[in-house]
């Protein structure tokens, strides 16, 4: 295959010109097989597409044959198959192959995304998370794994434009080996950051490889500080489990649950790089959105977050969910035959405890009528001279009774059911004994502001609340689509029908299907911040599955971090576990993270803190706005700085308050490309992400207003990977008292 014509790269240092050109060429050369292969294979999966296409077709234009059906459904999975495969090629065309193992028995193994074979079967790249590939990554001098030299191949599109060496059993290196560059990884980190994550398939880590190759089996726990590529492990692990478990994962599925859709849209192209598709994302805003119409993106205050993820809710809303509509009958009365019947509210009561002791309130309809039915039986004067039977069905003729059936014991939606809480007196009587007054009120507030009844929007928090209704409500019956009473445009059939067989029937749910979807494997990022609600929410989708949960506790925005811990207990439960701590912060920059540190343990002395092992030489600058209403103008001065210090992204942190407004002075203030590479987000909307330079907005603001308080601002302190700026309204900032002697400007 020809490459494009270009500049050469300049040889790294230490290496001369002729030998990295030569190394460069037998890189290229093999590069160039592969993709000359890989089109071989192109090529055929797309003639398999087409021939699909063309097999059993029918020349029946009317009845399908027996023989015909089966073709075409064969014609149909072999299109399929042929589609997926050229899916998974057209994929993976950017970086396909980035390693190379020499080992000591002299092979040559290449290490790429997919694996690529040529005419006679052998291999030309290995999958990276075939097992053959793992000495890539697992090889150190203490453990060379039969391996010599490491090479990691840096390329833009088919062309190879860097090479990186690591030198791991010196002893069985010949005298003529070349070992180029300083090491793959810190040359990854020290490139600028785009908007989206970038995989780290080719940077991978001893232990960070050992945490991605763990069995699937139980729950898996990832922990480890800020910057040690918890996330980016993660997903590569999602990618291996699909690879070496395909049948289990890809038919179950497996759910990524991030914090914020911000996050999963930076994350999104990670595992389709590394050749997996069969994967949902979601933020833990919207995972209940296969029950309920959310977003999940708009978050309430920090005391509202605490009331509606405590696990006083889960009785809040089995009270909600046993009372009575609002506005409901309190007794029914009814005539049959000329003679008054009634059932008085206690008996109702009595009638709807022992119904919704067995069912479900959308598929208990039926159990509740049959049960009103024989308290009406055992009313009925003895002057009505009717059977059972009989009773029964002048009964359910009333009109009076259907009415009352339909107000006494409605089909509910999770978002109408915990509408009703936007009530302050019915808030106030169904958290009695179980939430303060105060507490309470807010709750009711929050909803009633939301005004879920006229189609609000849910917060992230309403989210877990209505996952728990649509558990204990069980799903709405499906009504069919209405047929049309009258043809249009004059158009006629030629068969008789009936008003009857063009209504729109009920049909009932079935009382034992779960509303929501489950998955084979369930991960759980910035596990941390998870409510005790929200894992309920989670336990439900994941209830045979495997786990695997990455966070850290110093981290965490939940006011509680026991009541976090005691709540991944109970999800996890009895399941086998193993546990893996990242112990190498590769992101932030040593003199960054030594301040956010010192922040950390001043409320949170146990904090894991991992060791960062880069240095950049600058320190954080501490800037004070020079007056507070001039806060903003300082910010702005700060971002064109850092802007012109990077080439990558820059990140403004600020509090919600605070964010808008800042957000629309750098829009109208920045241009061309300033105005794209930075960016106003939220503390907490920040989990997860990494810029190159980061502007943190009045730390004090975002501590008063954060429910995790200094946690969080230790998250917004540990984004960057190049350079920090805080930005003070006054000089006298309380947040600064655990610092020494921080530089300031």
């Amino acid at each position: 295959m020809d490459t494009p014509p270009t500049d050469s790269p300049a040889a790294p240092d230490g290496v001369s010109p002729d030998v990295f050109e030569r190394e460069l060429a037998a890189e290229q050369a093999h590069v160039d097989l592969v993709y000359a292969r890989l089109a071989e294979a192109t090529r055929s999966a797309r003639q398999v597409a087409n021939q699909g296409r063309a097999l059993y077709q029918s020349d029946r234009q009317t009845v399908v044959r027996e023989e015909d059906g089966t073709g075409l459904f064969e014609r149909d999975v072999f299109a399929f198959q042929a589609a997926r495969r050229l899916a998974t090629l057209d994929a993976e065309h950017e970086g396909l192959v980035f390693g190379r193992l020499d080992r000591t028995d002299d092979e040559i193994r290449y290490v790429g995304r997919i694996g690529v074979r040529d005419a006679d079967y052998e291999p030309l790249v290995i999958d990276w998370r075939a097992p053959a590939a793992e000495p890539f990554y697992r090889a150190t001098p203490a453990n060379p794994m039969e391996v010599v030299r490491r090479r990691v191949l840096r390329c833009r599109g088919v062309r190879v434009v860097g090479i990186e060496d690591d030198l791991i059993d010196s002893e069985a290196a010949d005298d003529d080996l070349v070992v180029i560059g300083d090491g793959a990884l810190l040359a990854a980190l020290s490139r600028a950051r785009g908007h989206t994550m970038r995989d780290i398939v080719a940077t991978i880590q001893a232990e960070q490889d050992e945490a991605i190759r763990a069995p699937y089996q139980g729950v898996t726990l990832i922990t480890g500080g800020p910057g040690t590529g918890k996330t980016v492990v993660a997903l590569h692990r999602a990618a291996y489990l699909l690879y070496s478990n395909r049948r289990r994962f890809e038919s179950g599925g497996v759910l990524v649950v991030g914090p914020s859709r911000l996050f999963m849209n930076y994350i999104e192209r990670v595992l389709p790089s590394l050749g997996e598709e069969a994967v949902t994302l979601r933020s833990v805003g919207s995972v209940a959105s296969d029950v309920v119409d959310l977003t999940g993106e708009r978050h309430d205050s920090a005391e509202v977050e605490r009331i509606k993820g405590g696990l006083a809710m889960v009785d809040v809303l089995a009270r909600l969910v046993a009372r009575p509509p609002t506005g409901s009958p309190t007794e029914l009365r009814l005539l049959v035959k000329g003679e008054p019947i009634t059932l008085r509210a206690e008996q109702l009561s009595r009638i709807r405890r022992e119904v919704l002791a067995h069912n479900r309130v959308n598929t208990g309809r039926a159990a509740a009528e049959t049960a009103l039915l024989t308290a009406l039986w055992r009313a009925k004067p003895a002057d009505v001279d009717l059977d059972r039977e009989a009773f029964d069905d002048l009964v359910t003729d009333l009109a009076a009774y259907k009415m009352f059936c339909h107000a006494w014991w409605p089909h509910l939606s999770p978002t109408d059911a915990l509408a009703r809480l936007a009530d302050p007196a019915t808030a106030a009587e169904l958290t009695a004994g179980l939430l303060d007054p105060a507490d309470a009120a807010l709750l009711a507030q929050s909803l009633r502001e939301a005004d879920l009844a006229r189609g609000g929007e849910p917060s992230v928090a309403d989210g877990a609340l209505l996952d728990e209704l649509a558990d204990r409500l069980g799903p709405l019956p499906e009504v069919e689509e209405e047929a049309p009473l009258f043809l249009e445009d004059g158009r006629q059939v030629e068969e008789v029908v009936t008003t009857l067989d063009r209504m729109a029937p009920i049909r009932e749910a079935d009382p034992f299907a779960d509303p929501y979807t489950t998955y084979a494997h369930v991960l759980v990022d910035e596990a941390q911040d998870i409510s005790p609600m929200q894992w309920r929410m989670l336990r439900r989708r994941g209830q045979r599955a495997s786990w695997t949960i990455v966070g850290d506790l110093a981290q965490s925005s939940w006011p509680d971090p026991e009541e976090a811990r005691r709540a991944i207990e109970q999800t996890i439960g009895s399941a086998p576990r193993r546990e893996f701590r990242m112990s190498t912060n590769y992101r932030s920059p040593a003199e960054v993270f030594t301040l956010a540190s010192q922040v950390v343990t001043a409320v949170y002395p146990t904090a894991d803190l991992p060791t960062a092992v880069r240095s950049t030489g600058i320190d954080p600058l501490l800037r004070v706005a020079p007056a507070p209403d001039r806060l903003a103008e300082e910010v702005l001065a700060a971002t064109r700085e850092v802007l012109g210090q990077v080439e990558g992204t820059v990140g403004v942190i600020a509090a919600p308050d605070r964010a808008r407004g800042l957000s629309e002075l750098l829009a109208d203030e920045l241009d061309g490309e300033d105005a794209t590479r930075a960016t106003v987000v939220l503390p907490l909307q920040a989990k997860g992400l990494e810029y190159d330079a980061v502007v943190v907005v009045d730390p004090d603001e975002i501590v008063a207003t954060s429910p995790g308080g200094v946690r969080v601002l230790y998250v917004a302190l540990t984004r960057p990977t190049q350079r920090l700026v805080t930005v003070d309204a006054n000089p006298g900032a309380a947040w600064r008292r655990s610092l020494g002697s921080p530089a300031t400007g």
